[in-house]
């Protein structure tokens, strides 16, 4: 009696020390792991499952143990809400810490770029531009502006396909503020400017109605905007230069805009003499062809756009700038008016 006694206390013992060494497994399983100063990156891609993201968290050290995580996971009705991502964590995290982290989906911000496309650049400028910090590789994003392949939006229904374009996106990659995640290429990019460009046209009001109205296509009316663009300075003076182009095309006069003679120079000169203008034979070369250019010369903003759209009626045919500093013009129903108008210009910058 005395002995089976013996054997019975034994076996309740070694089943309490059993019991008390497995809850202290458990115990210290459940324990944070060494913290450190040094966040751990981790990624956890999207569909991925409970038993996926445990076993990352013991692969990159920041839980002891996988099953244990599971076992509190389902202990706690935890799990289901996991966001994908890409994740930084310190060791030495709790488990309700990293589950709050994850539940969040307090992800990594990803490194951004941003640049600035100023109104009227050419995308020669634009390539010049991204080259010189280092955004994009200059070749690349000009073949793209000239073939824009590789791009979805709607918009690609309305470009030109004529062979005398220099590049088919010129006009169509708005002028603005962008930021992109790092590592963007040059087709994200140009894709961005493009559908901003999609995006601003689709909020002007009854845009592609008033379109019809004028009996214009989605090119032409980006030319004349890109010609205000880079003729106006004055935001009150872009309808009524607007006007002016219509007018002129309407009496089958030559534009005769200095604009697009810079544009085929390449780089601007601060002054062109008459030879500049009839210099480069070129469809663009208002100064030799009549009607519009092929395409557009520069990227017009919203505010040369809407002017392409509802110009200012007028008699005007002529116009010359100011020499006053004032960068507005001078404008003139007839050519004996326009002369005079330069003189006045003139005898201004005297």
């Amino acid at each position: 009696m005395k002995r089976a006694l013996k054997w019975l206390i034994s076996i309740i013992l070694i089943i309490v020390i059993a019991g008390a060494a497995g809850g202290l497994y458990v115990y210290n399983g459940m324990q944070p792991v060494k913290a450190s100063e040094q966040p751990v990156k981790f990624t956890i891609e999207p569909r991925t499952g409970t038993n996926g993201i445990a076993e990352i968290l013991e692969d990159q050290g920041l839980i002891k143990n996988s099953f244990l995580f599971l076992s509190y996971l389902k202990w706690k009705s935890e799990g289901s809400r996991f966001q994908a991502g890409v994740y930084e964590l310190n060791p030495g995290a709790t488990y309700e810490e990293i589950i709050a982290k994850l539940n969040s989906g307090d992800v990594v911000k990803a490194e951004m770029i941003r640049f600035t496309i100023p109104e009227g650049f050419t995308v020669t400028q634009m390539a010049d531009k991204l080259a010189e910090q280092g955004i994009a590789n200059k070749e690349v994003f000009l073949d793209l502006a000239k073939q824009a392949t590789g791009l979805s939006n709607a918009l690609l229904a309305d470009l030109s396909d004529s062979d005398q374009l220099t590049f088919k996106l010129e006009g169509y990659l708005f002028p603005e503020t962008y930021e992109l995640k790092k590592g963007s290429t040059e087709t994200d990019i140009v894709q961005r400017m493009f559908e901003e460009t999609s995006k601003r046209l689709d909020e002007i009001p009854d845009f592609r109605e008033k379109l019809a109205q004028r009996g214009m296509s989605l090119n032409e009316l980006m030319t004349v905007a890109s010609l205000v663009e880079r003729e106006v300075v004055a935001d009150n003076e872009r309808s009524l230069v607007a006007g002016v182009i219509y007018n002129r095309l309407a009496e089958g006069m030559k534009l005769e805009i200095d604009a697009t003679v810079q544009y085929l120079l390449g780089k601007p000169k601060e002054r062109l003499m008459n030879s500049d203008l009839r210099s480069v034979d070129s469809p663009y070369n208002t100064y030799l062809y009549e009607g519009l250019p092929p395409g557009p010369i520069a990227a017009p903003s919203l505010k040369s756009i809407e002017a392409a759209l509802e110009p200012e009626s007028s008699e005007y045919l002529f116009y010359v700038t100011k020499k006053d500093g004032s960068g507005e013009h001078l404008f003139a129903k007839t050519y004996n008016e326009h002369l005079k108008n330069i003189k006045k210009s003139k005898a201004a910058a005297e």
